[in-house]
């Protein structure tokens, strides 16, 4: 049975499986689910029926069903365990799943589009200051996450040795983000540095937003 992933071109955790899709060189296919268009494609009563979150991604591999972007890489990590995304070792993976969910629980949430679009209405913050709200809480996770990088004995050439894992999937796209939204960032200079070392890999390159069929 072939492999669907549902996503959209801009979406960070569509971003995300894209990536770890592409390390695992599995070959899929993609139906895009645009999130502004028509009141946005996710909240139609097909995709609904699909994934009940009306979010992307929607992994759909075979007879599985999965949403939720960690649980989908983590579901890839398994049963495709080649090549691997995470260390072997039981210490060295949960380093690896902090660095993730410290940016998928920590900063993701309060920046994805559900949240400035509640921001806009029905609260009626402006542009400017749904933008304040966004680079306030994606400095302060970057602040923590450089600083977990920086100490970290296991940070070598990506976030943890000198091969992508799932925190490279995770951070990637977070950079992107922060970057169309003018961040800053002369105050993370490994962060940076990751973030170029993986965009030199044509797996990251090709899971790029702007290298989407549905870019627009």
């Amino acid at each position: 049975m072939p492999t669907t992933l549902y996503t959209y071109f801009r979406s960070s955790a569509a971003y995300r499986v894209r990536i770890a899709l592409q390390l695992k060189g599995l070959a899929h296919s993609h139906v895009p689910v645009h999130l502004l268009r028509n009141g946005g494609e996710q909240h139609s009563a097909a995709y609904a029926a699909l994934n009940p979150t009306q979010l992307v991604p929607t992994l759909v591999d075979g007879d599985m069903v999965l949403c939720q972007s960690v649980a989908i890489m983590e579901y890839l990590e398994e049963a495709y365990p080649s090549p691997s995304l995470l260390p072997k070792d039981v210490n060295q993976r949960a380093v690896v799943r902090s660095l993730m969910q410290a940016i998928a629980c920590d900063i993701h949430p309060l920046n994805n589009l559900r949240v400035l679009q509640y921001l806009e209405q029905p609260l009626g913050l402006d542009e400017a200051a749904r933008t304040t709200w966004y680079l306030h809480w994606v400095a302060l996770g970057f602040n923590a996450l450089e600083a977990m990088l920086t100490q970290s004995p296991y940070t070598g050439r990506y976030c943890h040795g000198d091969t992508p894992t799932l925190a490279d999937c995770c951070l990637v796209p977070q950079v992107t983000n922060a970057r169309r939204y003018a961040l800053p960032m002369e105050p993370y200079p490994t962060i940076t540095r990751i973030d170029a070392a993986c965009h030199a890999l044509p797996a990251f390159e090709q899971a790029a937003p702007e290298n989407q069929a549905d870019a627009a």
